[in-house]
Parts: C-alpha cells; structure tokens; sequence
C-alpha cells in the first residue's frame, strides 16, 4: 500500500500520533510520505516532556518515509526546512494524493 499523510496540526499529541502511525505503516513494509502543510511545517518546535515529535520524525525519515513540507507555508511561519524536509508547492502534493492508495490527515 501507498499511504500519504497530510500533517496540518501544531498540536504536539496529534503530529506525534501522526509520525507514530507513519512508522508503523512503514515496519509493516508498505510505502509513506507525508505532506506538511499550515500549521503543521512547525513539527520540530513541538517536543514536550510527553511527546517527542523529533524521535518520531528521525525515526521515520530513517525507515523510509518521505517529508515533504509546502514552501510558502514554511516562509508564512519564518520557518527554514530542514535537511529531512523537502521543500514543496501544491504540485507535490496533489501528487501524492493522486499516487497513494489512501490517505489520512492529522
């Protein structure tokens, strides 16, 4: 299966349920990339004492997963992409719904 994640949250819990489950998909060997946009290019300022939304991230981009973040969204938010993103416009995504068997947004 092709899974595609539409990450638009800042809420700590939700992005780290996100990047959780997009792990496991990938250990259940199938394919994922996720899609930041909105609020959610800010996913690594939301580490907290309960969720550590960078371990999730780099375990993630480790195991295969891709992490494509919008471009304008990140320079709306002042915000640099790092290296594990890449920087994306409206293209990118529409691609990935077109190609993935589902998707799921958070």
């Amino acid at each position: 299966m092709k899974l595609g994640i539409v990450v638009y949250s800042d809420d700590s819990e939700t992005v780290w349920n996100a990047f959780r489950f997009g792990n496991f998909v990938l250990a259940m060997g199938d394919e994922v990339k996720a899609f930041l946009i909105g609020k959610g290019v800010e996913v690594e300022l939301l580490d907290t004492d309960k969720f550590n939304v960078t371990e999730q991230l780099q375990t993630f981009v480790g195991i295969g997963g891709k992490i494509f973040a919008c471009g304008t969204c990140l320079e709306i938010h002042q915000l640099e992409a790092p290296e594990i993103f890449t920087v994306s416009t409206m293209k990118d995504i529409y691609e990935i719904v077109e190609q993935s068997d589902r998707i799921i947004t958070f």
